[in-house]
């Protein structure tokens, strides 16, 4: 085994693009909390040929990578343990099918701001169309299409600040950003308290040449075993992601990935979203953040001062101010939340009323018209018109049982425990975990 050394570009090569400048801050800060650690294994060239890496190289690959067009198919699995839902139609595109089987996903992007996703059933299909701030959603269950767009001035505004973004920053500014192999390099080093990571050698996905990166807890008190992303070898876009529960060694409790990908651009046509005949069409204006709830300079200067990057470490060590009536215990993979005051069979029942119990008080979104929004979605007016057509009260009783503590919701890789007093507790953790705590 070799060490991982630190590498450290020189200036010259310190060059980004528009998108670089945002992606690696926030890649970095996913790394953190992902957990990616690093010990220092290579990936030794194996049936795929392909170049050996290590982790550091691997994920530093994985944050400087720009979007890329594509088309493909993606299947996604659960097994979670849970029990079997007579909910939805049957062979139909329901999201409810998400918690238990295999449902299958078209997915079409040209790697910037146009997409279209396909949730496909036996019998119905389910899609997203996104084109920049406009977005469609289409279920031909419903025969409903709904258009999510932005009011004219706030499109003017949202075009303005694209073009600004577009432009990229000023060279003393990017000069000062990390690079991919140094963000790598720290958030690799800072997460080596609660997990392992390697490269466990080489695969197929999709026809593709793929690395397989490995997250292991070290915890032993979490109910997650490990977590594994198959990287394109050229791409470095994940192509499968697994999630492997301590309940079950013989498959992953959650695993998506592409049965087929090309990284080129897709027909135009198919991301046009066109309205189709004898669907009801229903109009939503989707407010933007006003003025004083965008980051400021002094925002985005925090945002540039992780190319310091060692203060990443402090991040963990900081105790942030919880809402009131929220109780974190534990760290990393043992972290369990706990709510307390809930009223939590009125808010599974949609009772609007409810949100008051919720820690920190019903939430405000920023604006009267994001208000007037979310009431649209929560049926404020009490006619029921915009409700989800699931009886969520037995979804929950469905999934849950009763234990001397209160209502269990156990999975194989989360555990909800809601008591009778109104806290509800929520980890990655085994269920006997919370009843103890309860």
């Amino acid at each position: 085994m070799s060490e991982l050394t630190e590498t450290r570009p020189t200036p010259s090569s310190r060059r980004w693009s528009p998108r670089s400048r945002w992606a690696v801050p926030a890649a970095a800060v996913i790394v953190v909390v992902g957990a990616f650690v690093t010990p220092p294994l290579i990936a030794s060239a194996g049936d795929e040929g392909l170049p050996d890496v290590t982790p550091e190289q691997l994920v530093a690959s994985v944050i400087a990578a720009e979007p890329s067009p594509l088309s493909g198919t993606i299947v996604y699995t659960a097994r979670l343990g849970l029990p079997d839902l007579p909910f939805g139609e049957i062979g139909g595109a329901d999201p409810i099918a998400l918690l238990g089987g295999s449902s299958t996903m078209r997915v079409w992007s040209d790697g910037a701001e146009s997409s279209r996703i396909s949730l496909l059933g036996a019998m119905s299909e389910y899609s997203v169309v996104r084109d920049g701030a406009e977005a469609w959603t289409y279920s031909s269950a419903d025969d409903e299409v709904v258009h999510y767009a932005l009011s004219p001035a706030d499109q003017a505004r949202y075009d303005a600040l694209a073009a600004e973004l577009e432009a990229g920053p000023s060279p003393e500014v990017a000069g000062d950003l990390p690079t991919p192999q140094e963000a790598a390099a720290a958030a690799l080093e800072h997460a080596d308290e609660t997990s392992i990571v390697s490269i466990d050698g080489q695969t197929t996905v999709a026809g593709r040449g793929a690395y397989l990166l490995v997250v292991t807890p070290r915890s032993t008190g979490t109910l997650i075993a490990r977590i594994v992303v198959a990287v394109d070898a050229e791409t470095s876009a994940p192509l499968r992601v697994q999630v492997w529960s301590t309940q079950d060694a013989a498959a992953p409790a959650l695993e998506v990935g592409f049965t087929d990908v090309a990284f080129t651009a897709p027909d135009p046509a198919v991301l046009e979203f066109s309205v189709p005949a004898g669907a009801t069409v229903r109009d939503v204006v989707v407010p933007l953040p006003a003025e004083s709830e965008l980051p400021d300079e002094q925002d985005l200067a925090a945002l540039e001062d992780m190319a310091d990057l060692e203060d990443m470490a402090d991040l963990k060590d900081t105790d942030a101010a919880a809402p009131e009536g929220v109780t974190v215990t534990g760290t990393g993979w043992e972290t369990v939340v706990e709510l307390s005051g809930l009223d939590m069979m009125s808010l599974i029942a949609g009772d609007p009323a409810a949100l008051a119990t919720v820690p920190g008080g019903e939430p405000s979104f920023g604006s009267e018209s994001a208000q007037d929004l979310i009431a649209e979605f929560r049926g404020d007016e009490g006619d029921g018109s915009h409700s989800m057509d699931l009886d969520t009260v037995a979804l929950y009783t469905e999934l849950t049982t009763r234990v001397p503590e209160g209502t269990l919701l156990s999975s194989s890789l989360l555990s909800i425990l809601v008591t009778d007093d109104g806290r509800v507790l929520i980890g990655a953790v085994p269920a006997e975990t919370l009843r103890a705590m309860a």
